[in-house]
C-alpha cells in the first residue's frame, strides 16, 4: 500500500513539473510581449516654448535610431547656444554680481548621472555634466573645480555675459529688487526627457538660474532627484520654475515614485504639485508668487504634466509631429 502511494506521489510530482515548464515559458513569453508592447518611442518632451526647437534637434537623433541620451544632450545644447534665450547657457542673465553661472545635470537609462553647478565661462554645461558622468568617479562638480575639469576636457573658456544681459543687470542694480516674476522665462530651465526606439529613457536639465540671484545660489536643475530623475523601469520626470520649492520635495523623484505606485504620469505630476502647494501653504507662502511645473513620461509612452498656476507650457514631439501643450494647473483665480 505504501509502495503504491509513493508511486502515486512521484508520478504526480513529475506530471506537475511537465505542466509547470510550459506554464513558465508561456508566462515568460507574455512578459516579453508586454515589455515590447510598452515600447512606444521615440518620444521627447521639454519645457516652455523654446522646447519646440530643442525637440526638433532631439528628434533628429531619435528618428534615425539614436539613443535618448544623445537626443537630450543635443536638444538642450541648442538652447544653451542661443544668446536670445536668457534663462539658459550663453546669454543667460547674471547673478547680482554680474556673473553668469550655469547649472546642469544629465541621466541615462542605467542610472548613470553627471552634474555641474555654479559653472562659469563654459557655454554648454550639459556636455560638461555628461563628461562628469562618463569620465570621472563622481556625480557632481561645482565652481572652479567644474571649470578646471571642463577645460581639461577640451571645452573653451568664453565670456557668457552678452551686452543685452549686461544692460538689464545694470538697470536692475538701480533698485536691486529681488522679486522674480512667475511664468517669465528669465528664471526658468529647459528640462528634457526622451524615450528612444528601444524604449530606453534619458533626461537633461540646464539653466542659468534665477536672474540676479545671490552669488553662489544653486537651484534644483543640477540636482538629480529634484530637477530631473529617470528610472528606466518606471518613467522619467523633470521640473521647471522656482527651484527652491522643487528641492523641498525632491520633486522629480517624487513624480517617478508616484508612477511606480501606479499613478499615470498626469496624476503623478498633479500629486507632486499638490505636495509642493501643501508645504508652501504651511510655510505661509503666497502661491501666486511661485510657479513649478513637472513633465513626465511613463515606461509605456504615456506622458503628462501639471503646474501650480496657468502660464506654463511644454513641447511634445512624437511620430505625429511637434507641438506645444498646456497642462492642468492648481491655482484657479
Amino acid at each position: 500500500m505504501q509502495t503504491s502511494r509513493r508511486k502515486f506521489i512521484k508520478s504526480s510530482a513529475i506530471a506537475s513539473l511537465v505542466f509547470a515548464v510550459p506554464s513558465v515559458r508561456i508566462s515568460q513569453e507574455i512578459s516579453e510581449k508586454k515589455k515590447k508592447s510598452q515600447i512606444n518611442g521615440p518620444l521627447v518632451l521639454s519645457t516652455w516654448d523654446f522646447g519646440l526647437r530643442a525637440n526638433e534637434a532631439a528628434w533628429d537623433v531619435l528618428s534615425t535610431g539614436g539613443t535618448a541620451l544623445d537626443a537630450v544632450e543635443k536638444g538642450v545644447r541648442l538652447v544653451e547656444n542661443d544668446p536670445t534665450e536668457r534663462s539658459v547657457g550663453y546669454g543667460g542673465r547674471p547673478d547680482r554680481d554680474g556673473r553668469v553661472t550655469l547649472d546642469a545635470c544629465i541621466m541615462d537609462h542605467n542610472y548613470n548621472i553627471g552634474s555641474v553647478a555654479f559653472l562659469e565661462y563654459i557655454k554648454n554645461p550639459i556636455s560638461v555634466a555628461r563628461k562628469v558622468m562618463e569620465n570621472t568617479p563622481h556625480v557632481m562638480l561645482v565652481g572652479e573645480g567644474a571649470l578646471s575639469f571642463a577645460l581639461s576636457q577640451g571645452f573653451e573658456k568664453e565670456n557668457l555675459l552678452t551686452p543685452e544681459s549686461e544692460k538689464e543687470w545694470k538697470e536692475w542694480l538701480q533698485k536691486s529688487e529681488y522679486l522674480p516674476p512667475v511664468n517669465i522665462e528669465n528664471h526658468d530651465t529647459i528640462g528634457m526627457i526622451a524615450m528612444d526606439a528601444n524604449g530606453n529613457l534619458s533626461g537633461a536639465c540646464t539653466t542659468s538660474g534665477l536672474a540676479f540671484k545671490m552669488n553662489g545660489r544653486v537651484g534644483d536643475s543640477p540636482i538629480i532627484g529634484a530637477g530631473l530623475f529617470v528610472d528606466n523601469e518606471v518613467g522619467a520626470a523633470t521640473a521647471t520654475g522656482h527651484g527652491e520649492e522643487v528641492i523641498r520635495t525632491v520633486g522629480s523623484h517624487l513624480v517617478v515614485e508616484l508612477m511606480r505606485q501606479g499613478r499615470s504620469p498626469q496624476k503623478a505630476c498633479k500629486e507632486a504639485v499638490e505636495r509642493i502647494v501643501e508645504i508652501a501653504k504651511r510655510r505661509g507662502k503666497d502661491l501666486k508668487s511661485i510657479q513649478v511645473g513637472f513633465i513626465a513620461i511613463g515606461k509605456d509612452g504615456e506622458y503628462g504634466s501639471y503646474c501650480i498656476q496657468n502660464g506654463f507650457n511644454f513641447a511634445v514631439h512624437d511620430a505625429s509631429g511637434n507641438r506645444l501643450e498646456k497642462p492642468g494647473y492648481y491655482l484657479h483665480e
